[in-house]
């Protein structure tokens, strides 16, 4: 079976395991708030790797770093969220901080793959 580059992608597979985090956290919150807030930060999780995979099919280098750049924002609302779901009591300091920890993984990832691109820019536009 066929592997896509993007599966090789360390920052991409960290990124679908916060996804799942994200699910399994959600599906705890109460009833009322599943549609709200669950809804809201199961798309900011899901648009994560989804934008690490449409940035590594864009031949642009300029709109790889652009998709890089949405799913970090998306990576922030994640985060922006857990907080409210922890002030809401939904979930625990614990918890928090264990996405918390992934979150930092990634981002720190995200800004390495973001300063690769963005040599990789500017070596081209040298050379023209």
């Amino acid at each position: 079976m066929k592997t896509y580059s993007f599966e090789n992608l360390e920052v991409w597979k960290a990124s679908r395991k916060l996804v799942s985090a994200i699910y399994q956290i959600q599906n705890k919150f109460p009833y009322y708030d599943k549609s709200g807030l669950g809804d809201q930060i199961r798309r900011a999780a899901i648009s994560i790797p989804s934008n690490i995979v449409e940035g590594n099919y864009r031949t642009s280098i300029k709109e790889q770093i652009r998709f890089i750049e949405i799913a970090f924002a998306s990576l922030m609302e994640v985060y922006c969220q857990l907080i409210l779901a922890f002030d809401l009591n939904y979930i625990t300091e614990n918890q928090l901080l264990e996405c918390k920890s992934t979150i930092d993984t990634i981002r720190k990832m995200l800004i390495g793959l973001r300063s690769q691109k963005q040599k990789k820019l500017s070596s081209n536009n040298h050379s023209k």
